[in-house]
């Protein structure tokens, strides 16, 4: 992922974050079952989606501490 993606991904809102992991974690479902099904032909696509979701999940993490943070 390009230091502009990661940029754009700290930057959304919680919500946006959300959408964003659940459309992710969709597409990981699809490229593992297309990989049992031998229909996947760059394997490598299911690394980068997995590090996409560790991502918007820091980010996620970030947030929610940051908002913690704000509260005390």
């Amino acid at each position: 992922m390009k230091l502009k993606d990661k940029k754009e991904i700290f930057a959304k809102s919680q919500k946006e974050l959300e959408k964003m992991l659940s459309g992710a974690r969709d597409e990981l479902f699809k490229l593992n079952v297309e990989q049992t099904q031998r229909k996947l032909k760059n394997t490598r696509q299911i690394f980068w989606k997995k590090k996409e979701i560790a991502m918007v999940l820091t980010a996620l993490k970030e947030v929610e501490l940051t908002a913690k943070g704000e509260q005390k």
